[in-house]
């Protein structure tokens, strides 16, 4: 009877638990939204000032970019981690939970550690609140927790990936010992303008003066602009296909082996548990950072250990980016949400799935560029379901119909308003194609779309 008795003490804990993390979030979520930004890093480093600046507490590693970069900081995380460092990782949107976002050693916070941490933060919020114009925003707080967190347990080093933009997104009040700036696109143009050199000066923002700066391969005006700036601020650079970069890689059963070019060396028969050539070149340029940090400037200490690094890239995981959680037929999620997105992920599908019939199931927020999202998947998709996410920002699933009509024709077109159904309509059109016929199902359009279907599907 005792054991009984624990066990349903043990319950009704975890329930009280999870009404007061959620009660914190409900909180948080009452701010002002993460996909707003207004151009001040006043109300972050005064709320910063007052915790005692923890952004300085350790070195950071700091991940830019439009596509890429919560891919890419997981694998510096998984990397560092190898080397024996003990890492803070903080990452942005979340799939679940907000916990995902602040992570010690690859694992989310702890319940108990996350509100813990906002009751710390939590005396200086009205404070600030009451000395600005605006209030501190949700991603404002949950920057200020992370660096709280990293700094109070303490870690060794901070990867730290931008919310938006860069210069000012609320994690650039962290000056960072190396700066990496994955592919840059056209995407969130309200914020950050129209052009890609508009978006790339506010990238670069990420690169201070004796920073050493990591860049993928970009399109030419976004390089001229980072080049530029790194000269201004005396960052020195090492950019992909130059000073480093991906020499080969092979499909494999589960993922793609990869040779890369480092900064230090050469390293080769990297198993990389993801699909697409993008996730290799965010390899590349997760190594070629671990590299300044671990070795600094110019990489003095010589070539990694080539078995850490094979072991840290076999066991690197990124949720939502084609990842798959269903057989037959096969579910794949992808958390494709600009049109440079939908198109490596259309390559990836090509290349590494042998789909006979794809069926898509498509939601996208309203400020998206749906159309361009549409006519990258169009080549590789037989139907698509369009339905909406549970986000105010969702476009309404008949306003998404009306341009997959227009981008698929209607014949190819299902309207499915509830996720759920959707889901229920896609796998039904995928099994029409048979037990043998190799179909499936590619669930995509935005991160909230992804993690809502990945909670249907039992993913989480």
């Amino acid at each position: 009877m005792a054991e009984t008795g624990d066990q349903d003490a043990d319950v009704t804990g975890n329930i009280e638990l999870d009404q007061r993390v959620r009660a914190v979030e409900g909180l948080i979520l009452d701010r002002t939204p993460e996909h707003d930004i207004d151009p001040t890093l006043d109300r972050i480093r005064e709320l910063l000032d007052l915790l005692g600046n923890p952004q300085a507490a350790a070195p950071v590693v700091h991940v830019a970019g439009t596509n890429g970069k919560t891919s890419t900081t997981r694998m510096i995380d998984a990397l560092l981690r190898e080397f024996g460092l003990r890492t803070g990782r903080f990452t942005s949107p979340h799939l679940h939970s907000m916990a995902e976002r602040i992570a010690f050693d690859g694992r989310p916070i702890e319940p108990e550690r996350f509100l813990a941490t906002y009751d710390d933060v939590a005396p200086y919020l009205d404070l600030v609140d009451s000395r600005q114009p605006v209030r501190l925003s949700f991603f404002e707080v949950l920057t200020a927790m992370a660096f709280a967190a990293f700094a109070d347990a303490p870690v060794d080093v901070a990867v730290v990936e931008v919310g938006l933009g860069g210069t000012w997104d609320a994690t650039n009040v962290a000056d960072a010992q190396v700066a990496v700036i994955t592919p840059i696109g056209v995407d969130h143009t309200r914020f950050l303008g129209s052009t890609i050199e508009q978006i790339a000066a506010e990238k670069a923002g990420i690169l201070k003066p004796g920073s050493y700066g990591v860049l993928a391969q970009q399109p030419v005006e976004a390089a001229e602009v980072l080049l530029r700036r790194s000269v201004e601020v005396d960052a020195l650079v090492a950019r992909e296909g130059l000073e480093f970069g991906v020499t080969s890689r092979t499909m494999a059963v589960g993922g793609q082996l990869l040779s890369v070019r480092g900064l230090a060396g050469e390293y080769d028969d990297l198993f990389l548990p993801l699909m697409g050539a993008h996730q290799a070149h965010n390899a590349a340029c997760a190594l070629a950072a671990v590299e300044a940090f671990l070795g600094g400037a110019h990489a003095e200490r010589g070539p990694l250990d080539l078995d850490l690094v094979r072991a840290a890239f076999a066991g690197v995981t990124s949720p939502g980016r084609l990842e798959t959680v269903r057989s037959s037929p096969t579910v794949v999620l992808d958390a494709a949400h600009n049109p440079a997105g939908a198109r490596a992920t259309a390559e990836a599908l090509g290349e590494s799935y042998g789909f006979t019939r794809l069926v898509g199931v498509f939601a996208a927020m309203a400020d998206k560029d749906v159309r361009g999202m549409l006519e990258a998947f169009e080549p590789v998709l037989a139907e698509v379901v369009v339905t909406q996410a549970s986000s105010s920002r969702s476009m309404p699933a008949d306003e998404l119909a009306a341009v997959a009509v227009e981008v698929f024709g209607a014949d190819r077109v299902e309207v499915a308003p509830r996720l759920d159904d959707a889901l229920d309509a896609a796998i039904a059109l995928a099994e029409e194609e048979g037990d043998l016929g190799g179909a499936g199902v590619l669930v995509t359009g935005s991160i909230v779309t992804v993690g809502e279907a990945r909670t249907l599907l039992g993913g989480s």
